[in-house]
């Protein structure tokens, strides 16, 4: 082995792989430079048991860095947001700190700003399950035999429903049920939903809470009796041809009827289809109806 190819012009060789090293070092130093970014994540919620969450945000933003290689790797499912309300006290603008931690290495995380958030209490009330039904024309709902009947496994009947959420929701909260339609006779309707309400309308349950409002009762059977009823109404008279035509020759003039109103009586749904009664004989016997029958 000749030595002279290692031992001639040593030095410059030296510096020569001096400097390849350091290419190779600063190479790889510029593919894993120190990286700074933010990452949209879930907040995590910690609430005692006395207190409910009213549109809390899903989520946050979280800045973090270390080297590129390392936080290539961050995601949802290794980034984590976290928001303690154990001390919260009930208001409609609290302020809850966000605390952020990584659950890999090498990464560092900045503290989320804080968010404010509707803080309420949390109140379970029982509240009975009403039902609206509509009787059809010439019939009344008998309000003694409606009622609403829970599922077996769910209580007593009359049904009443346990309703778990923010007191701010119950003021005069109300659980209504409807009937499907006309009711005529007596109907039994199964498995209709239930409406909640309270002073300010129809509860929105689609809003964000933390922890998620409760109901037990979701759906009930309805059991509700009409009876056919009888009204009058006041209809006005008007002339018509009599049944008892005058003679051969005469005709009848100058008639003046009184009253000009009647009273009638009886089914509301046959009353509704006529508005005015003719003045014939059958009326002049009972009716002041005055008349003059004169030759032509």
């Amino acid at each position: 082995m000749n030595l002279g190819l290692i031992t001639d012009s040593w030095r410059l060789k030296l510096i020569a792989f001096g400097l390849a090293v350091l290419m190779l070092g600063v190479l790889a130093f510029s593919q894993n430079q120190p990286t700074t970014r933010s990452l949209a994540v879930g907040l995590n919620y910690t609430v005692p048991p006395n207190i409910i969450l009213i549109d809390p945000p899903a989520k946050t933003t979280v800045t973090y860095s270390g080297l590129a290689d390392v936080i290539s790797h961050v995601n949802e499912s290794n980034l984590i947001a976290s928001v303690d309300a154990t001390r919260a006290l009930p208001g409609s603008a609290v302020k809850l700190n966000v605390t952020a931690k990584p659950l890999i290495q090498d990464v560092q995380v900045l503290t989320p700003a804080p968010i404010a958030v509707r803080v309420d209490t949390l109140q379970k009330v029982e509240v009975s399950v009403q039902v609206n039904a509509r009787a059809a024309p010439g019939w009344s709902i008998d309000p003694s035999k409606t009622l609403a009947t829970c599922p077996k496994e769910q209580g007593a009947n009359p049904c009443k429903l346990h309703f778990t959420g923010p007191v701010s929701w119950e003021n005069n909260l109300r659980a209504v049920t409807s009937a499907p339609g006309q009711v005529v006779g007596t109907n039994n309707y199964l498995n209709q939903g239930v409406q909640l309400l309270n002073a300010s309308g129809p509860l929105d349950l689609s809003v964000r809470t933390v922890p998620t409002p409760t109901i037990d009762v979701a759906s009930v059977d309805i059991h509700v009796e009409a009876f056919a009823g009888t009204t009058s109404a006041s209809v006005p008279l008007v002339d018509s041809q009599p049944s008892h035509p005058p003679p051969q020759g005469y005709r009848v003039t100058g008639i003046a009827i009184t009253p000009l109103l009647v009273t009638i009586s009886g089914d509301p749904a046959v009353l509704l289809r006529g508005k005015a009664e003719r003045v014939g004989a059958r009326f002049w016997g009972r009716l002041g109806v005055a008349f003059e029958v004169i030759p032509y």
